[in-house]
């Protein structure tokens, strides 16, 4: 009996049945799958549901909108034995994407605006006043944030880090504890947004070509 609960097997079976192409760098190009047609490769989101409404991703911020832009949509909506699917183009998406967008864009001006505003004071009262700060001193500040590298190539005087640039650090570190603070948790798309969509039950591959062709002749 096929488990229509468990998303990776969900969306290999939209892959085979829509005849993707799953994305085979290991998904560092944050691509589901891609559909070949007449020579291109169009990108797709891919997502299921047992419910009406359909939930996308933890944390979402603008990393996710600069992903989402111009992609395709393909949903898996899986209702007990009655099982369908829905294609959003990018124009189709683009309200929703816009919506959650605005909705965390204060949030993140606040968090550029108010790591700007440090000053070394700030900066004494947390690592206290020194010449040179150490590695040890920018790790205590930014912990895991920074690779082992990029702690080095940040270095800009002999031994460590310039005031300066141990202030700097500290500003990334505000931003990035001001920011995590302000993603949307999981925003689901409503089962009213998908009101009026095509449902895709059979001939599913030629059914996604044609509209995604009208889509791009519009």
């Amino acid at each position: 009996m096929k488990n229509y609960f468990q998303d990776d097997y969900r969306e290999s079976e939209m892959i085979g049945l829509f005849e993707l192409v799953k994305d085979t760098s290991e998904g560092r190009t944050g691509i589901d799958a891609f559909l070949e047609l007449e020579g291109n490769n169009i990108p797709f989101e891919l997502k299921t549901t047992s419910k009406a409404s359909v939930t996308t991703v933890r944390d979402f911020g603008p990393d996710h909108i600069e992903k989402w832009q111009g992609k395709h949509w393909l949903f898996g909506f899986y209702q007990g034995e009655y099982v369908y699917y829905k294609y959003g183009s990018p124009s189709m998406m683009a309200p929703w994407i816009e919506e959650k967008a605005e909705y965390i864009r204060p949030d993140f001006e606040l968090a550029d605006i108010i790591s700007k505003k440090l000053t070394l004071y700030d900066l004494y009262q947390i690592c206290g006043k020194k010449k040179v700060y150490s590695y040890h001193d920018a790790r205590r500040i930014q912990k895991m944030q920074y690779k082992k590298d990029k702690y080095f190539e940040r270095q800009d005087v002999k031994g460590g880090y310039s005031r300066n640039r141990m202030l700097e650090i500290l500003s990334d570190r505000t931003k990035y504890l001001i920011e995590r603070g302000s993603t949307l948790n999981n925003p689901h798309i409503l089962a009213s947004y998908f009101s009026g969509w095509e449902e895709i039950t059979d001939n599913h591959a030629r059914c996604l070509r044609d509209l995604v062709k009208q889509y791009l002749n519009e």
